[in-house]
């Protein structure tokens, strides 16, 4: 249970503000939900505050996600998780010891598998799972979320009925379903038959949020409303257990009734709103699914669909998120987006391209210059390198080009694309700055960027895609307490050394949301 802070200074820190014209004060003020002022003069503002001694730790705005399936996510803790595994045989060695633990009548779910980091190159198949698996139905979702491996008592339920228009059913010489089905026929078999039930969703999230905050988050752009996320949300605020900040997404196709509905970007309250549009361009790396401009890849949504589903935001006032992993879906979600700027700007909705992993290079200066935001995941570049080399050998120049996207005016918002990576803002922060994960030299280290531009993407940015930047991403008077704790200042470390940072506590509108202080003095 949070506890409540009515009056408080944080004293004797370093308190980083994310404001460039006073980025640095040693103490802060809070009265109720809001910061109060940051300096010394502010500590008599108000009226006998309790006072926490900082010594010497770190004061940040909390962390925003701007890329998170959290319900996803956080059902997905209680899954058989196959990351990792270096070969078919690993994998199904987890899952044979995973079904020890499959209740009678039940499903087996997991997910987290990568055929391409196998050796030797295999690809899953219901054969192989049939053998540690039995009669039990099988549902396990790739790592990249776009493929779904399915023994042959899964297939059977589905009746022959698998193929789906942006999908693909992949099948063997003899033209039978192999176990694996990508895009929207994974999506549709997976709606269809391994839909989780909403209260088993309010129970993982509700263990999700703890985990969340105690890594510094107190916002999140959540991709799941085609899950229905928004009843999730609803159920923990009403039952006090939802400590963080929603932007919650709408599937595209239901734009229509969300415009009969007038329910516009923003609806809501302080802690769960409605955000944004969300729909796909094309598939992933992993699933060898991306559209690129060699002509592979498979299409989802066109972009006169795209230009279509813009158009239909405007009317409703829904800004549009649109995912695109290869360089032809980039193009074409920019293409519709310029189709369409005379309609959508004079409202200044604040749309976003998800991912942006490869682009061309003719492409990277239209994000700025349309005004389009890069809604980026730092640690996806280190995370892929190896596969990305692989299946986009020649073209990785172009790949995951956070500096060249900054640096032609792109704003970058950072997420976690959890659980395809792990909702750890931190990480992404290091991963951003270090742009490698391992003992390996850093991968494009030309594309690195800035600790102080990686909090900014993970702070300050998503706060301006949600229409909250006047009050959350900044600690300035006036703008809600929601702040994290450093155990050290990272700006007076070495890169390297970044990964070190500790989360000592979080902050949601002058509450502690994890561990109040008072904290043991620090090591050393």
């Amino acid at each position: 249970m949070a506890s409540t802070v009515l009056w408080v200074i944080l004293e004797n820190g370093v308190v980083r503000t994310m404001e460039p014209t006073l980025p640095v004060t040693r103490a802060l003020a809070i009265a109720g939900n809001r910061i109060a002022g940051g300096v010394g003069t502010h500590e008599t503002a108000l009226a006998s505050p309790d006072r926490v001694d900082l010594a010497g730790r770190c004061v940040l705005p909390g962390f925003n996600d701007a890329h998170v399936h959290f319900p996803t996510w956080a059902l997905a803790q209680r899954q058989i998780r196959l990351e990792g595994t270096a070969s078919l045989d690993e994998a199904l060695e987890r899952v044979a010891a995973a079904m020890r633990e499959v209740p009678a009548g039940s499903w087996l779910r997991g997910l987290g598998w990568r055929a391409g980091d196998w050796s030797p190159p295999t690809e899953p198949t219901k054969e192989a799972l049939d053998r540690v698996t039995g009669d039990t139905p099988t549902a396990l979702t790739a790592r990249d979320y776009h493929s779904l491996w399915l023994n042959s008592a899964a297939l059977a339920l589905a009746n022959g009925d698998l193929e789906v228009e942006g999908g693909v059913v992949v099948r063997d010489e003899q033209g039978e379903p192999t176990g694996v089905l990508r895009e929207e026929c994974a999506w549709h078999f997976r709606d269809t038959h391994v839909r989780p039930t909403e209260d088993e969703m309010v129970e993982a999230s509700r263990e999700g949020v703890r985990i969340a905050i105690a890594r510094g988050v107190t916002a999140v752009h959540d991709k799941d409303g085609w899950l229905g996320a928004l009843g999730v949300w609803q159920r923990l605020r009403e039952e006090g257990s939802l400590h963080l900040r929603v932007w919650q997404s709408m599937p595209a196709e239901q734009v229509d009734e969300l415009a009969d509905l007038h329910i516009r970007s923003g609806f809501g309250d302080d802690l769960v709103r409605i955000g944004y549009l969300k729909t796909f361009m094309d598939g992933t790396l992993g699933s060898q699914t991306a559209r690129m401009l060699d002509g592979t890849g498979v299409q989802i949504t066109s972009k006169e669909q795209l230009a279509e589903i813009i158009r239909r935001g405007v009317v409703a006032g829904l800004p549009v998120a649109v995912h695109a992993i290869g360089d032809l879906a980039n193009r074409e979600a920019l293409d519709a987006f310029e189709e369409t700027r005379a309609e959508w700007q004079p409202f200044g909705l604040r749309h976003r391209i998800e991912h942006a992993q490869v682009l061309a290079p003719e492409d990277v200066p239209r994000f700025g210059a349309l005004g389009i935001a890069a809604s980026v995941q730092f640690s996806h570049a280190p995370s892929d390198r190896d596969l990305a080399d692989r299946f986009w050998a020649g073209k990785t120049e172009g790949a995951y080009a956070y500096r060249s996207l900054r640096n032609s005016g792109a704003l970058l918002a950072n997420g976690s694309d959890a659980p395809i990576e792990e909702l750890d803002p931190w990480a992404g922060v290091c991963a951003g700055v270090l742009r490698t994960i391992d003992e390996r030299e850093p991968w494009y280290p030309e594309q690195r960027v800035t600790l102080d531009e990686a909090l900014q993407a993970t702070t300050i940015n998503p706060a301006w895609l949600a229409r909250d930047d006047h009050r959350r991403g900044k600690l300035l008077p006036g703008y809600l307490a929601d702040l994290v704790v450093l155990d050290r200042d990272p700006y007076e470390l070495e890169p390297e050394q970044l990964p070190e940072v500790n989360v000592v506590a979080t902050m949601l509108g002058g509450r502690w949301t994890h561990n109040p202080p008072p904290w043991e003095d620090r090591p050393g």
